[in-house]
């Protein structure tokens, strides 16, 4: 049964998916957005109702052309609602891709500049300190699995 007063007015929190992709040197797959200072692990935010690991292969596709399956949770980060809309922003882990030609969209079509492997020592010179501390705990190999309404995705 549901309680119509929990459906009446429910919490606003957007849902960032982003995804860990390495090449088999172990460098990270990070894209630059021309709306923020410093690169990003590949992702974006959910839609209404999305299954955040759809969300984060959409989005992984449409920004570099990879495909993946995505079934584990690396990180979860909580970021207060002030400069950015997503509140709370899960890390599913890509596994390895076995080349360095990553496709991205025009800038237009993307609002990326591009994207690239940075090794892992480089990664807080190439990014903001949150983004580079999210992606080194996404890097300490721990993952949780994804579950969709108990069932693992």
């Amino acid at each position: 049964m549901r309680d119509p007063r929990l459906l009446a007015k429910p919490p606003v929190c957007r849902l960032g998916c982003l995804v860990l992709v390495r090449n088999p040197r172990g460098d990270v797959l990070l894209v630059d957005p021309d709306y923020m200072d410093g690169m990003i692990l590949p992702g974006g935010a959910a839609r209404p109702n999305e299954p955040p690991h759809e969300a984060a292969a959409r989005h992984l596709l449409a920004t570099t052309g990879i495909a993946r399956r995505l079934t584990h949770v690396v990180a979860v980060d909580f970021t207060p609602a002030d400069r950015y809309l997503e509140r709370l922003n899960l890390v599913f882990g890509g596994g390895t891709v076995d080349t360095d030609r990553i496709t991205v969209p025009p800038q237009h079509r993307s609002g990326l500049l591009g994207a690239r492997f940075v090794p892992e020592k480089q990664l807080p010179a190439a990014m903001a300190p949150a983004q580079a501390a999210r992606a080194a705990e996404a890097l300490t190999n721990r993952t949780v699995p994804l579950l969709l309404h108990g069932q693992r995705a």
